[in-house]
């Protein structure tokens, strides 16, 4: 069955995941459709042959997959005012952060196909990392939909819902802590005397290529760490620095209170 992808809320979360989803063929702009509150944002998924709607339940009449993408405090509100029109034919896949299962599925009513994704920014370039939990309408064939639209745009997991907070406090919040690390590395590119661009260009494609051999080689991070620490060389004079500062423990107490902060934050 051909996906028609609604977004509920075209902002640039929505943009990007419009956009992969066109690239990678698993949906085109032909078959999707959109609400926003700016008319710019309309203007903008027109211009690629989105359907531009006049309410929700349009959006919802013409997909079978819909985005709900709008702040967390209206998500509530924009699915009862849908839940006349929808059906157990719908998949509605909420990435708005700290709404549960249950809120969802309380507003979207009983036998509603229900996922919440947890994306992070990353994926306004193709590479976002996500998790999706699973309402208690959704089958294998729910998840299977949301597996292939996302991993257009990056990787997705499963995860059950009580552990969506950990995802938050590490991939969710995680690029701000890695582009921390990239600034921090270019400052000391700086104070070794290179130029600001080339530091920054070296660090940012560092970070890259050290990722993608943990990805691609699947080899643990500590192995490959020592792969370039060389009895008494600069790597480990460098990383003894690194440790002395606490910055292991720091990295992985900031996850921690990024899942805290999380867990508090969907009981307000």
């Amino acid at each position: 069955m051909a996906l028609k992808v609604g977004f509920i809320g075209s902002g640039m979360m929505a943009e990007a995941l419009a956009g992969g989803f066109d690239k990678a063929g698993v949906a085109a702009f032909k078959d999707m459709s959109c609400i926003d509150v700016n008319q710019g944002r309309l203007d903008l998924f027109a211009s690629w042959g989105v359907t531009p709607c006049k309410d929700n339940n349009e959006v919802a009449r013409n997909c079978n997959v819909i985005f709900i993408a709008v702040k967390p405090y209206t998500v509530g509100k924009v699915l009862q005012e849908m839940r006349p029109v929808l059906t157990k034919d719908h998949l509605i896949i909420s990435i708005a952060a700290g709404v549960t299962l249950a809120t969802l599925e309380e507003a979207a009513g009983p036998g509603i196909p229900v996922m919440r994704v947890m994306p992070n920014t990353p994926c306004l370039v193709g590479a976002v990392a996500a998790a999706m939990s699973a309402g208690k309408a959704c089958d294998d064939s729910h998840a299977a939909t949301t597996s292939t639209l996302f991993n257009a745009v990056g990787k997705i997991y499963q995860v059950d819902e009580n552990k969506l907070d950990a995802v938050t406090g590490l991939s969710g919040s995680g690029p701000a802590y890695v582009f921390l690390m990239i600034e921090a590395m270019a400052d000391g590119g700086v104070l070794a005397g290179l130029p600001r661009n080339i530091a920054l260009d070296l660090a940012a494609q560092t970070v890259m290529g050290a990722a993608k051999m943990v990805l691609d080689t699947g080899k643990h991070p500590g192995a490959l760490k020592d792969m370039v620490t060389s009895p008494a060389g600069t790597t480990i004079a460098g990383y003894h620095e690194l440790e002395k500062a606490g910055v292991r423990a720091a990295y992985i107490n900031a996850v921690k209170a990024a899942a805290d902060r999380a867990t508090e934050l969907s009981k307000q």
